[in-house]
C-alpha cells in the first residue's frame, strides 16, 4: 500500500466516524446536559423546602429502621457525591446533604441508604455490578488506547481484530450502565417506601423527592443510551467491513 492509498484509507474511516460517532457522542452529550440542567433546578429548588430531619439523621433513621447496624453514615467533601461503598460499608453523603434539613437532603440520603439496604439482602443486580467493577475499569483506562489502535489496523493492515477488542470493550461498559439502571432505580424505590411509610415526608415532600430522584436516574438513562448507541455503532462499522 502506498502513501496515497493509505492517507484515502485513513480519511475514509474518519469520515465514517465523524458521520456516525461523533452524532451519537454529540446526542448523547446534549441529552445529558438538559437533564442534568434539569436536575440541578429540581435539587436547588427542592433544597430550599425544609424538613424536620438533616440528610444525616434520615440516613440513620432509614438504616437503623431497616436493621442495619454495621453502616457508619460519614460527610464527604464536594456536591453530588453522594454514594454507598460496600466495600467498608460507609454511606457517604456530600456536606449539603449530610448537614442540610430539606426534601432534596432527605430524598438523596434516603438513596444512598437504598443501596445499603440492597447490601443487606444481597440484592442480585448489586452484586453483579460489584463484581463487573474491576473490568470496568480496565476496559475504561485502555479504550483510547484500543481505539486508535483498532482504527491503525483497520486502515493500515485491513485488520478487523483490534476493531472486535474494541466492541468488546464498549460492550463491557454498555453492560455495566444498563446493569447500573435497575440498581438505581430500586435503590428509590426503597427510599420513597420508606419516606412514606416512616412519615418523615408528608405527601408533598413525597412527591417532590421522588421527582428530584427521577431526574437523577435519568441521568443514568442517557449514561446507558450513550454507552450502548457507541457499542452498536462500532459493531456495524464492524459488521460493515466484513461484508465489504
Amino acid at each position: 500500500m502506498n502513501f496515497d492509498t493509505l492517507s484515502l484509507a485513513a480519511q475514509q474511516q474518519g469520515g465514517g466516524i465523524g458521520m456516525g460517532y461523533w452524532l451519537i457522542i454529540g446526542g448523547t452529550m446534549l441529552a445529558s446536559l438538559l437533564i442534568s440542567g434539569m436536575l440541578k433546578r429540581r435539587f436547588t429548588e427542592y433544597s430550599q423546602i425544609p424538613m424536620r430531619m438533616t440528610g444525616a439523621q434520615v440516613a440513620e433513621a432509614m438504616l437503623r429502621q431497616n436493621g442495619i447496624n454495621d453502616v457508619q453514615v460519614v460527610s464527604v467533601p464536594g456536591q453530588l457525591t453522594d454514594h454507598y461503598n460496600p466495600a467498608n460499608k460507609t454511606v457517604n453523603l456530600s456536606e449539603p446533604v449530610y448537614h442540610a434539613a430539606t426534601v432534596a437532603a432527605a430524598a438523596v440520603a434516603a438513596h444512598e441508604c437504598g443501596h445499603a439496604v440492597q447490601h443487606q439482602q444481597a440484592y442480585a443486580w448489586l452484586g453483579f455490578r460489584s463484581k463487573m467493577v474491576p473490568a470496568v475499569q480496565f476496559a475504561s483506562n485502555l479504550q483510547q488506547y484500543i481505539m486508535m489502535a483498532a482504527m491503525f489496523g483497520a486502515a493500515v493492515f485491513h485488520s478487523t481484530f483490534m476493531l472486535w477488542i474494541l466492541v468488546a470493550v464498549f460492550g463491557v461498559t454498555a453492560l455495566f450502565a444498563v446493569v447500573t439502571l435497575p440498581v438505581e432505580f430500586d435503590a428509590s424505590k426503597r427510599a420513597m417506601v420508606w419516606l412514606e411509610r416512616s412519615g418523615v415526608a408528608n405527601q408533598m415532600e413525597h412527591d417532590r423527592a421522588k421527582n428530584a430522584l427521577f431526574w437523577a436516574a435519568m441521568t443514568y438513562v442517557a449514561a446507558a443510551v450513550g454507552a450502548v448507541g457507541q457499542m452498536v455503532y462500532w459493531l456495524m462499522m464492524l459488521m460493515g467491513r466484513r461484508s465489504e
